[in-house]
């Protein structure tokens, strides 16, 4: 069919014959549909206009019939967002002021164009404040506020609430405990913030964020308030709590969950400890090191590690020192079969978490509030679901050894088929 006959073609639909052409040349313009401007945008603003004219028009209809005294009283302006961008809408009234339109209510300022889910779409993908402006224009066509937006974001803070209230399952199996640091602005400075984050397995082999916490600064004491609201969220029981290497980091633990295995993170254990080992010595002793945390057995790893302080026990006493101090916490995942160990000696799976955050929101230096921040990090994770709230790996093996290791402890947590 040639371009003219499906012009003519178009005249049956759209009557208006200056319209028509210029829909025809915002269609083989390329350019987008729905936007600002368009053809089509103008379109729908008249239809919304129109549709409003019959809506009083049926209600005088109504009022006449009832023998009510009443008349049209000229028109109230507004511009209203849509999908197709920006509309300029002019809503009719009656002197009587009891004409309530059902297209567009008094107050409505959207017209079900699901510029909500935009916005939190946008912003769940790390966009600022500004860069979602600058993308619902560029996009669609909508001119939308910093306010406007906030307020739309705004809306999941009820949901953030709850999510971070929900109950929680009874038993652990293990629980990765880690912090990262973002610049929020409090009180007119902008200040480093400590992002603790509580990632767990249940005894179903079940990943999920248990909890986002924001404090000024990461510590022992904070760490062991965390712990406390798990405890009231109804978490009674944890058989493995996977950490860094903070200072009082395991006393916190031991006093809300005394009956925890505590693994220390060997990699954090051997970043910071090599942190003043002579480059030229670096790869030797990482080297050495590893014969110990690889070693398949505790007598093994006991063996390594006296082999490694005859080697460098006179230059590095401090490290060793170090690694004697913390040896059980560091030694405790050689107590647990291989597929479990891979799981527990590191805090990586955490981390693998803090590395989807960042990157999904890498280009913004700051925030103007915890609850920006909370309300960003929250969106982008549950943006992202599906990258980590997954089963373990191996996991039937893995339960199998739980329940043979912890007995009763951990088989009555397990949800039966």
């Amino acid at each position: 069919m040639t371009k003219k006959k499906k012009k003519d073609s178009l005249a049956d639909l759209i009557p208006d014959a200056e319209l028509r052409e210029r829909m025809v040349a915002h269609l083989y313009s390329k350019k987008p549909l729905l936007s600002e401007g368009s053809v089509f945008s103008e379109l729908l603003q008249s239809m919304v206009n129109k549709m409003l004219e019959g809506e009083v028009e049926d209600f005088m209809d109504e009022e006449r019939a009832s023998n009510r005294e009443n008349k049209r009283n000229g028109y109230t302006a507004k511009e209203l967002l849509s999908a197709a961008g920006p509309l300029s809408i002019r809503t009719p009234r009656d002197r009587n002021a009891d004409f309530e339109p059902e297209l567009v209510e008094k107050g409505q300022r959207e017209l079900s164009s699901g510029v909500d889910e935009q916005v939190i779409a946008l912003y769940a993908q790390g966009n600022s404040v500004e860069d979602v402006r600058r993308l619902l224009g560029k996009l669609y066509g909508l001119s939308v506020s910093a306010g406007k937006i906030s307020a739309i974001t705004d809306k999941v803070l009820p949901e953030i609430q709850a999510w971070r209230t929900r109950r929680l399952r009874s038993l652990y199996a293990v629980i990765y405990l880690d912090a990262v640091h973002f610049k929020v602005r409090y009180e007119g400075q902008y200040s480093s913030r400590a992002f603790y984050t509580v990632y767990g397995i249940d005894a179903e082999g079940q990943r999920d964020l248990l909890g986002l916490y924001v404090n000024e600064s990461e510590g022992a004491s904070r760490w062991g308030l965390v712990l406390e609201d798990l405890k009231e969220r109804g978490v009674e029981d944890v058989l493995i709590f996977c950490t860094d290497d903070l200072s009082g980091f395991s006393e916190a633990i031991s006093e809300v969950y005394p009956l925890s295995v505590i693994q220390k993170c060997i990699v954090h254990k051997v970043r910071s400890s090599t942190r003043f080992v002579d480059d030229k010595d670096s790869k030797a002793v990482r080297k050495g090191l590893r014969t110990i945390y690889t070693a398949t057995t505790r007598e093994a790893a006991r063996t390594a590690m006296e082999a490694f302080t005859v080697a460098w026990g006179s230059k590095y006493g401090r490290l060793i020192a170090s690694w004697e101090e913390d040896w059980e916490e560091l030694m405790a995942f050689l107590d647990y079969p291989k597929e479990l160990r891979r799981m527990i000696y590191t805090t990586n799976p955490v981390e693998a978490l803090h590395r989807i955050i960042r990157k999904l929101i890498k280009g913004k230096a700051a925030w103007a509030s915890d609850t920006a921040l909370i309300k960003q990090i929250y969106l982008c994770l549950m943006h992202n679901e599906k990258s980590w709230k997954r089963s373990a790996y191996g996991w039937k093996a893995i339960q199998r050894d739980l329940a043979k290791k912890y007995g009763e402890r951990f088989s009555r947590h397990l949800v039966e088929k």
